[in-house]
């Protein structure tokens, strides 16, 4: 039997087994991106640390009975700015934006809608938009308000946060704390200091649609409802895991717990959450001041995208993680060797005891990663990593890969590396140095080791 899975919540402070509401139908919500800009290093963390828990989830409950909701926030007030500053409309932007962002992540070898949906049968990974769900948000709202949780005030609508007495119980911050920060954006409209927006009008220019509550000007949603409508939508009013960054603990996914909590009259939002942590450059907390913001794609230019999710899961999930050239150097080294033990093999239907053992504990791939370090046998080395994502090519369309993204020769760089290897079968030494030296002023490299010969192209 497959390891129990145990997962870190954030709403315990503590690390419990899984017990999924239905094991067959484990549900799982991730917060995904606000499509005004190009995806940062930073925003591919969780992205790839809850795809990886995606295949762990499928791995032990049977891809048909998980559901992951991965979300798309295209209404925001950074969205309405960078569309007016390019003169082009919203929904130009974000579609343009959401496609980048599709290209970005499916080269770090993100699991895709299209690569577990089967037609015919109920979705299995949906990615729903925020304005898609306007209807649902509105259903929360005046359900909300009906409640009592909620009023409405000079047109705008706010949840009523002493109306929760618990309010709070995710971020476990003090009442005076919260009340603290919120008295910055105070305004007079509101009942109290901690009260936010559920709906508000729009302004000339912004999208706007008929706002709730015969409210008579015509408006758009706050930030925090687009969550719970969308995973009510496609999970149910409660459901197993919500994840994101640990920056969305307080105020967003507190937020979210109170309107869902609240509309529902349930007793959690969701079972367990989990976050991941921060992430840093070069020692240094990235941002544009300091010259050290890194796209997904600027990595991209320099790295295959499964260096970068092998250097991303190197660190623990919940911990901080430093983002350096030299781990994404160390990265390459050890996909290099791993790809010259497998070659072309298949990998085995069973995966490792090894690995599994810490992958189910909280997602520990600092040791699932020492254990692949650990194996020699081919095809379980290969489900092992396959199973986290990584050496999903066969080291034949791998090299290809890497020479036709160099703007080399297939054939002659093959041909080369045949000629090279039967001058060393021969023990013609002198004409193998000479191979070696053609194919490296090619800027492709080749060394021999106890596990053969392996080569790469500079990158």
């Amino acid at each position: 039997m497959a390891p129990m899975l145990r997962l870190y919540n954030t709403l315990t402070r503590q690390k419990a087994a899984f017990a999924p509401i239905d094991p067959s139908h484990v549900r799982m919500y991730a917060c995904g991106p606000t499509v005004y800009d190009a995806a940062h290093i930073g925003n591919a963390r969780p992205i790839i640390v809850f795809d990886l828990l995606f295949r762990l989830l499928r791995h032990l409950y049977g891809p048909a009975h998980v559901t992951y909701a991965r979300n798309v926030t295209d209404v925001d007030d950074k969205i309405n700015a960078r569309a007016a500053e390019r003169g082009i409309t919203i929904r130009d932007l974000t579609d343009g934006t959401l496609a980048a962002f599709h290209d970005d992540i499916r080269a770090l070898g993100v699991l895709m809608p299209e690569d577990v949906n089967v037609a015919g049968e109920r979705p299995r990974f949906v990615e729903p938009r925020a304005t898609d769900h306007i209807a649902e948000m509105i259903a929360i709202i005046e359900g909300l308000v009906a409640a009592g949780h909620a009023y409405v005030a000079d047109g705008h609508v706010l949840f009523d946060v002493p109306s929760m007495p618990d309010y709070g119980g995710l971020s476990k911050r003090p009442l005076d704390e919260m009340e603290a920060g919120a008295r910055v954006e105070v305004a007079p409209y509101k009942r109290s200091p901690l009260d936010f927006v559920l709906w508000k009008p729009s302004k000339p220019g912004e999208p706007s649609w008929p706002s709730p509550c015969g409210l008579p000007a015509p408006g758009r949603p706050g930030w925090h409802i687009e969550c719970s409508a969308m995973s009510w939508k496609h999970l149910g009013k409660t459901f197993d895991i919500h994840a994101g960054g640990i920056d969305l603990i307080f105020p967003h996914h507190e937020n979210e717990v109170a309107q869902s909590r609240c509309c529902f009259s349930t007793d959690v939002m969701a079972n367990v959450w989990l976050h991941n942590g921060f992430l840093q450059v070069e020692g240094e907390k990235m941002s544009k001041s300091l010259g050290n913001f890194i796209t997904i794609r600027d990595v991209l230019k320099d790295w295959p995208g499964e260096v970068a999710r092998l250097a991303m899961l190197k660190t623990h999930y919940r911990q901080p993680i430093d983002w350096t050239v030299r781990g994404l150097e160390e990265a390459a080294r050890t996909l290099e060797r791993w790809y010259g033990i497998v070659g072309d093999s298949a990998a085995s239907p069973v995966i490792p005891d090894g690995l599994l053992e810490p992958l189910t504990d909280d997602l520990n791939t600092a040791s699932a990663l020492a254990e692949l370090h650990r194996l020699d046998d081919p095809a379980g080395l290969k489900a092992g990593a396959n199973l986290m994502g990584l050496l999903t090519q066969t080291k034949s369309a791998r090299d290809q890969g890497s020479i036709r993204a160099a703007g080399l020769d297939v054939l002659e760089v093959e041909a080369l590396i045949e000629v090279r290897r039967a001058a060393r079968a021969a023990k013609d030494w002198a004409a193998s140095d000479r191979v070696r030296d053609a194919l490296l002023a090619m800027g492709v490299t080749v060394k021999d080791g106890k596990d053969g010969t392996v080569w790469s192209v500079t990158p």
